[in-house]
């Protein structure tokens, strides 16, 4: 299965948003440059996870982005399913039904077990993902990461918020 260089930018903007915090938000071209991708490939995803209700956009020339959920309450799968959609990555064609030794369709009474077995390899994926909080994500990288690293970011997303009055 391959996902969408989206998703992981995706998954990444949702974590330096958390840095932000709800009373500022960060313009779609900082983050961009943070993750070295274009702004308007950005974008397409930032306005999916908007659609989503995993983040805000503020509108205008101070705006930006910023959560719209706490970190413990937006999973991979959230993600995942914003950028990507809900159809399975496994589709069957039931091509076991064409081809020159096809038989009346009576013959297909069961489920096709190759599809079976996909569907159930990604419910188990996708299982996964849901358990999985961004929550999580962050305490493992500030727990294990070069404090450099830390540092940069927060440094970065400091030089890069806006903070946003009480009437947004």
């Amino acid at each position: 299965m391959k996902l969408g260089d989206g998703v992981e930018a995706a998954i990444h903007c949702t974590t330096l948003l958390a840095g932000v915090g709800p009373s500022a938000v960060m313009p779609a071209k900082a983050l961009a440059e943070f993750h070295g991708v274009s702004p308007s490939y950005l974008v397409k995803h930032l306005k999916l996870m908007v659609g989503a209700g995993i983040l805000e956009s503020v509108p205008g020339p101070s705006g930006g982005y910023r959560l719209a959920r706490a970190v413990d309450a937006i999973s991979l799968l959230d993600i995942v399913l914003a950028v990507e959609g809900p159809a399975p990555a496994f589709r069957c064609q039931e091509i076991r039904q064409k081809g020159p030794c096809l038989v009346e369709a009576s013959a297909y009474a069961r489920p096709c077990g190759i599809n079976t077995a996909m569907l159930k390899a990604e419910q188990a994926y996708r299982d996964v993902l849901a358990k999985t909080r961004i929550s999580d994500l962050l305490h493992e990288f500030l727990e294990t990461s070069d404090q450099r690293i830390v540092q940069r970011g927060r440094d970065f997303v400091e030089q890069n918020i806006r903070a946003q009055n009480s009437q947004s």
